[in-house]
């Protein structure tokens, strides 16, 4: 008896799918010639060599940045090619540079997120680096140049404050560190102008006590902005229109003590001796405590 392989190959079948696999490719390289794009593309898509790409030298492309930003005013291109520097030559010299001068052309652009975000990652990778102090106060100096009017939230100028004094702190020595104690005091004086506005508003509507609250942070924590006068006579005012004389004395005093030749010192006194008396600093009060704080008292 013979025993029949069933996993032996049939010749008779191999013959068959030899003549079927020949004629496929057959049908196939004519297709090529006759199909047009459509089988050229395809043929790009799978066969094709992929480009080969070439670096640039990474002291050309920033060259060719401080060219388009110096002599050509074009920032954004100039932008572009220092971040190439910094994603073809990402560990290199090149690449520190113009990670600091991305942030800078960002600055002058008016990109000041863009700057926010170059200097961060630049103290961030190289705080070490004589040019970090510069890389902190573009920080700085893009939340500034972003404060609002002082109709508007303040949130800005808050997070402007916060910045140059980490530009004191980090580098007290640095030429910066003087720009943003300038910066600070212009800063400072925007909120206190924020505190005057809500404080009028509320004397407009004769809710004398939440205006007293809002002069009474100008005299306790700005001080050395131009807005305190006016904000110790309205504290006079505000206080007579109350009936608690002692404290409108006390703030026409310490605004007379201060500010002599002030206009608002003598809308001060003129109040309070059409009421009967004099300026007079309660030792005690509030205000008188302030100032001395602060040397002006």
């Amino acid at each position: 008896m013979t025993l029949e392989l069933r996993n032996s190959p049939d010749p008779s079948l191999m013959s068959r799918i030899g003549r079927q696999a020949r004629l496929a490719f057959g049908l196939m390289v004519l297709a090529v010639p006759l199909s047009g794009c459509g089988t050229g593309a395809l043929w790009d898509k799978y066969f094709a060599k992929e480009e080969t790409f070439v670096d640039e030298p990474a002291d050309k492309l920033y060259n060719e940045g401080l060219y388009l930003m110096n002599k050509k005013g074009d920032r954004k291109s100039a932008m572009k090619k220092f971040e190439e520097v910094d994603r073809q030559h990402p560990y290199s010299e090149w690449a520190r540079k113009s990670l600091l001068m991305s942030a800078y052309a960002a600055y002058e652009n008016g990109d000041y997120d863009e700057c926010i975000s170059s200097a961060n990652r630049y103290v961030a990778l190289h705080p070490g680096s004589p040019d970090a102090a510069y890389a902190q106060y573009l920080i700085a100096a893009s939340n500034f140049d972003q404060i609002p009017d002082v109709s508007r939230d303040q949130g800005r100028t808050e997070k402007s404050i916060a910045a140059l004094e980490e530009v004191i702190r980090k580098y007290p020595t640095s030429e910066y560190a003087t720009s943003a104690k300038r910066k600070i005091e212009a800063a400072r004086d925007q909120l206190a102008g924020k505190e005057m506005t809500v404080g009028r508003y509320y004397m407009d509507k004769k809710d004398y006590t939440a205006a007293i609250n809002r002069f009474k942070v100008v005299v306790t924590q700005y001080q050395t902005t131009r807005h305190v006068e006016e904000a110790l006579a309205r504290l006079t005012e505000a206080y007579m229109a109350i009936g608690i004389v002692g404290e409108a004395q006390t703030a026409a005093a310490v605004l007379g003590h201060n500010f002599p030749d002030s206009r608002w010192y003598k809308d001060a006194y003129n109040l309070v001796k059409s009421g009967g008396v004099e300026p007079a600093a309660n030792k005690d009060s509030w205000m008188t405590r302030a100032f001395k704080k602060v040397g002006l008292g």
